[in-house]
């Protein structure tokens, strides 16, 4: 009997499945279309780890299953090459980004290969690569053109020891990662995306994704933060009537306002507090607030500190004095950067003006009950109070009245605000895509030509740590005005890393398209992604901007969808002991060694059926050794049946045994089939399979050998996309010279799971005392009867008095005696 050996089986079935191109993506135009993509990782010095190969591993299975059943399946695979931890290393190791990254994108392909993942790879993208980076370049060209490219002012992370912005990341407690010293916020001009144009659209395109999970929509609702409400102008007298606008979704509330608040970044408090008694304290709040993180600012458990100004705004309504205040829980990324204090109906501003001791004035008060004290603010509806000519409306009535009244004075409108804000698009780095814009003096700000990408990054810069890298290139930043010839300089900024996976998915399409990102006609042969899958903290920020591409895409002809990807699907993290891998808690498992040790096939089963899916999956050698146990007995399966090969007989299903045995068979693929195809839950479409065997190693010796060779053959097929080397191997050994994963995935005869008996559990009061085989057409009357033959269960009901007999279909009897 031939021994078990992935170490030699893998290596010889990788290299012939590479030199036979069966992975080359299938372009019949009379077979339905199938794109199965999961995440394409980053290319770290750490490679790959197992939640890449839980990634990998189910898409994988979703990809071969489908090809067996008759698609043409596009399953590739690439980089996500740019970002920062590249520059860090060129930093700290003295190596180049380029080399540094491509080095790692080499090894990961080839730990991608070692667990047999069925890719295209003559459609690798690596975002890092010319090829790729000129057509992101094309793209942000396309948003320049149609305006949804712009530059403005806006704060930065910047270290001025190093002289250098900083990303959020590199800000650790409110020091610079590198040299410790503070951070600071700095304005400067910042390139950015109009994605709030889309921002509707955005929002209403989730209600046509039924196979999207709600909890992921949830996400990326709460992410956009739709918001109807109004803008209301309150005016800065001391400021020659200056407007300060703030929004609320609560005009009902306006009478209460008895203080505004605006941001410390807002543009108006220098010139309040100019001159003032508090200035220099307020100033040094300011430097201080701003340099704190958004959830150091806004968190439920924050303590709110807020300064008066000595500023007053005037009400839009009834021309009162309102005091105005600088606080820290106000962002000027959010609404307006002002907002209006209503303690009474706001349990926020209660704390706030409980503290300060700021009038708490209520305006609605409960409809059945009078005006009293209040303890906490009152935030349900009721009737106005204190509100004018608006006094005894319902609240609700109130808010559209206040309204009309305040566009009336055009002080005020109703509007939609959105939480989302324009994708700030410009980083202060070098390993990014160079944004193709050049600054020249009589021309101003003027796009590379189309022609003229890719606007490459140079190779003569400086890794000090000491300010942007490009800026040190004199040969990138000194170049000529494509417009009028005259002496320029280029863009320094690089794009967000995040454009580089919002529409490689459309690159695979077509790959070596030299002229276009990819062609409409190969991208309507392949979009939308029917199967994408991926980490659950890629679901807000990377799904949002790569619809927000597909969309704007879509406006262009380019696509002809609106959304990217059919079905996404979350999966779970791979934990061990209880906890998500990592190095600093000393619980990293690699693939590599799980592959040395046990083979691909072993890490690619236990992956897929220790839990399911979309849930944590708690790493354990006893789980994966039981998976190489189980693969030893698949292989000892067909090794010890291996003469029922040799003179192949067809099945005779007038044998019982082969009957029951067909019936298995046909109930296992379905079961598998429904399991993989419809559901994802490969953990029980594979313990099906197991179950399959068990009847195999069940079957009697004498039993007819046709119906033994079939379900030899048809759970080889089964498991043939979970483990593609183990199953390979074995097909070829019982004489097919085809690949298995180019075989018609098995169907399942619906009469051949018919049950001529079932087996039924005999209980006396609840305990089972017997069991009975009974025909699968037996009546409840005729199983009675059956069941009241029994020896066993006559001798047990002798001397007591039957009350009742409960027969639950095809799966126990309950006697009910006394």
């Amino acid at each position: 009997m031939r021994k078990y050996t992935p170490a030699e089986i893998e290596p010889k079935w990788q290299q012939k499945w590479e030199q036979q191109t069966i992975y080359q993506t299938d372009e019949s135009p009379d077979k339905p279309k199938f794109y199965a993509l999961e995440m394409f990782p980053y290319p770290s010095g750490e490679g790959l780890h197992m939640g890449h190969v839980r990634n990998y591993s189910m898409g994988d299975v979703i990809a071969r299953f489908k090809k067996m059943n008759g698609f043409r399946v596009l399953h590739p695979m690439g980089a996500d090459a740019f970002g920062l931890p590249a520059e860090n290393a060129a930093i700290q190791r003295g190596v180049s980004p380029q080399t540094w990254t491509l080095n790692n994108m080499k090894r990961i392909r080839e730990e991608q290969a070692q667990l047999g993942l069925s890719y295209d790879w003559d459609r690798y993208v690596g975002t890092c690569e010319p090829d790729y980076y000129q057509f992101t370049q094309w793209l942000f060209l396309h948003f320049y053109e149609t305006g949804l490219a712009y530059r403005k002012k806006a704060a930065v992370n910047w270290c001025p020891e190093c002289a250098t912005v900083l990303a959020n990341e590199q800000v650790e407690d409110g020091l610079c990662w590198r040299c410790e010293s503070e951070v600071e916020k700095k304005e400067l001009e910042q390139w950015f995306l109009r994605i709030t144009d889309y921002a509707q659209r955005l929002l209403d395109d989730l209600d046509r994704m039924p196979e999207w999970p709600e909890k992921v929509k949830a996400m990326q609702r709460n992410w956009i933060g739709r918001s109807e409400g109004a803008q209301i102008t309150f005016t800065l007298p001391e400021l020659e009537n200056e407007p300060v606008s703030v929004f609320t979704t609560r005009p009902d509330t306006l009478y209460g306002v008895t203080y505004i608040v605006l941001a410390p970044e807002h543009p108006l408090v220098p010139r309040l507090i100019q001159g003032k008694p508090g200035e220099e304290k307020i100033k040094e709040f300011i430097k201080q607030v701003t340099n704190e993180s958004e959830l150091a600012r806004t968190g439920a458990d924050v303590e709110k500190i807020g300064y008066e100004t000595g500023a007053f705004a005037e009400h839009p309504l009834t021309g009162e004095k309102i005091p105005v205040w600088v606080a820290n829980y106000v962002l000027m990324d959010y609404g307006t950067g002002a907002v209006m204090g209503v303690p009474a109906h706001d349990e926020r501003d209660f704390q706030f003006a409980q503290k300060y001791h700021l009038p708490i004035k209520q305006v609605i008060r409960p409809k059945d009950q009078e005006e009293e004290t209040l303890e906490s603010a009152y935030v349900e509806d009721g009737v106005m109070i204190h509100s004018g000519s608006f006094d005894g409306l319902d609240n609700r009535k109130a808010i559209s009245a206040i309204v009309s009244r305040l566009d009336e004075l055009k002080k005020g409108k109703k509007t939609v605000s959105y939480r989302l804000r324009d994708w700030l698009f410009s980083r202060q780095r070098y390993w990014g895509c160079p944004i193709p814009i050049v600054y020249c003096d009589s021309c101003g700000v003027v796009p590379v030509p189309k022609e003229e990408l890719p606007v490459r990054l140079p190779e003569d810069v400086v890794f000090d740590g000491k300010s942007n890298p490009l800026t040190t290139s004199e040969t990138f930043v000194h170049t000529l005005c494509p417009s009028c010839g005259g002496k320029a300089r280029r863009e320094t900024d690089t794009m967000d890393t995040f454009i580089d996976s919002s529409w490689y998915f459309l690159r695979y399409t077509d790959r070596h398209n030299k002229e276009l990102p990819f062609s409409p006609d190969q991208a309507d042969k392949w979009m939308a992604v029917d199967s994408y899958i991926g980490g659950i903290e890629h679901a807000v920020l990377h799904l949002l901007y790569s619809r927000f591409v597909t969309k704007v895409l879509y406006d262009a002809g380019m696509v002809k969808v609106e959304e990217p990807f059919r079905l996404y699907f979350p999966l779970g993290m791979v934990l061990k002991d209880g906890s998500k891998m990592s190095k600093s808690k000393g619980n990293v498992v690699s693939p590599g060694e799980i592959i040395s040790k046990y083979g691909a096939d072993t890490a690619r089963l236990f992956i897929l059926f220790a839990a399911p899916p979309e849930g944590e999956l708690d790493w354990t050698e006893s789980g994966v050794e039981g998976s190489y146990r189980f693969l030893n007995r698949v292989w000892r399966m067909l090794e010890k049946n291996r003469d029922v090969f040799s003179n192949r007989l067809d099945p005779d299903l007038q044998d019982a045994s082969a009957k029951e045995l067909n019936r298995i068979l046909h109930q296992t693929i379905k079961k598998v089939t429904e399991d993989i195809g419809g559901r994802f839950h490969f953990n029980t479409a594979i313990s099906a399979v197991m179950e399959l065997v068990n009847a195999v190693y069940a079957y009697p010796k004498e039993a007819d050998k046709g119906m033994l060779a079939e379900a030899i053959e048809k759970a080889i097929l089964l498991l043939a996309p979970a483990v593609p080397h183990i199953t390979e191997e074995m097909w070829h050994s019982i004489g097919y010279t085809d690949s298995i994963h180019l075989q018609p995935w098995p169907q399942y005869d619906e009469s051949a799971l018919i049950q001529d008996e079932i087996e039924l559990a005999v209980q006396i009061n609840g305990k089972v005392r017997d069991k009975v085989v009974v025909s699968a057409q037996a009546d409840r009357q005729a199983v009675e009867d059956q069941v009241m033959q029994l020896e066993r269960i006559q001798s047990m009901l002798a001397g007591k008095s039957l009350r009742k007999v409960i027969v639950v279909p095809g799966k126990l009897v309950n006697i009910v005696a006394k």
